[in-house]
């Protein structure tokens, strides 16, 4: 079994929680520059015959399309097409998972109330060997394992696989959903969001202790090859493998670790399935875009809309 829980983790929360994670206050070892705006004009060219699934729901006066993204890409990653294109100029408003993905800011009050906690160190969790895994994986970004001490297990994998990650190239700036919202407040149509930037960090933040230790200990044991696991998972999104995808996110993440996967995959796309058959019962055209592991599997929201007995068809060009 491949050891990538953090990744998976950083995979499932938006560009606008990760972007807040590389620029939490907390540890000013591993803080970076605030990422650039995506820009509004920006088009990356899809091979032709390959590309990410778009999938549409209709009913007799609504039509929403589901674009699945990766939060994180390198620039040159191709995934745009004119089918895309097409869909997203259609649309009267626009979802993502949060509204507004430049708050970075907001999410600091939650980091610092869940993120860090010096009564209970990551020294008093870890054994000696895997302090020494943490000290390695944090001097190979610029940091320590006494820096990171203070930091509750969650937060501290999701910092050293974000400064990984950004280290190889992948930036939350290049993310799709980061480049589709600037999109999208180009266009100056109603942008909503399906959650808010505190309830997506508390969703990772408020589970249990063991759950975070099996990330943070998972994404020690491979630390280096973090980003050739994301690249694999860029590789099958990129190329419309969903089946692929749902096998390196859901699937490994279910075996791994069952709580997580309820966490962030199941729970979430009930609640994001809820709101879609509510919007469905409005009029006009959204565009939705989230990650597009919540696109794959048997617990995606297609699957779920289908039990609700929504219809969900891939838009071929």
């Amino acid at each position: 079994m491949i050891h990538r829980l953090w990744s998976r983790a950083a995979a499932s929360v938006s560009a606008a929680a990760l972007a807040a994670v590389l620029l939490a206050p907390t540890t000013p070892a591993l803080a970076q520059t605030a990422p650039a705006a995506a820009d509004p004009a920006a088009v990356v060219a899809a091979p032709a015959g390959s590309g990410p699934r778009l999938w549409v729901v209709k009913d007799e006066d609504s039509t929403l399309y589901l674009f699945g993204t990766v939060h994180v890409l390198k620039p040159e990653t191709p995934w745009g097409s004119a089918t895309l294109d097409r869909a997203f100029a259609s649309a009267d408003e626009y979802w993502f998972e949060i509204a507004d993905l430049n708050d970075a800011a907001g999410a600091v009050p939650i980091i610092q109330a869940k993120g860090v906690s010096p009564d209970r160190p990551l020294s008093s969790l870890l054994t000696a060997e895997e302090q020494a895994d943490l000290d390695a994986a944090a001097r190979s970004i610029g940091a320590t394992a006494a820096q990171l001490d203070p930091l509750r297990p969650w937060f501290a994998a999701l910092q050293l696989a974000m400064a990984s990650i950004t280290k190889a190239g992948y930036l939350p700036q290049n993310g799709g959903d980061q480049v589709l919202h600037a999109r999208a407040a180009a266009t100056g149509k109603p942008i909503k969001g399906f959650e808010t930037m505190p309830q997506q960090i508390g969703f990772i933040a408020d589970m249990s202790e063991e759950a975070q230790l099996a990330m943070l200990r998972s994404g020690l044991k491979e630390f280096d090859q973090a980003p050739e696991f994301l690249g694999r998972m860029v590789g099958a999104w990129s190329t419309g493998d969903v089946d692929g995808l749902d096998v390196l996110i859901g699937q490994e993440m279910k075996a791994e670790s069952p709580e997580m996967y309820e966490v962030m995959l199941t729970r979430r796309n009930t609640d994001w399935t809820n709101q879609i058959v509510t919007l469905l019962e409005g009029s006009g055209t959204a565009f939705i875009s989230v990650g597009a592991g919540h696109l794959a599997g048997s617990d995606s929201v297609q699957a779920m809309l289908a039990k609700r007995g929504v219809a969900v068809e891939e838009v071929r060009d």
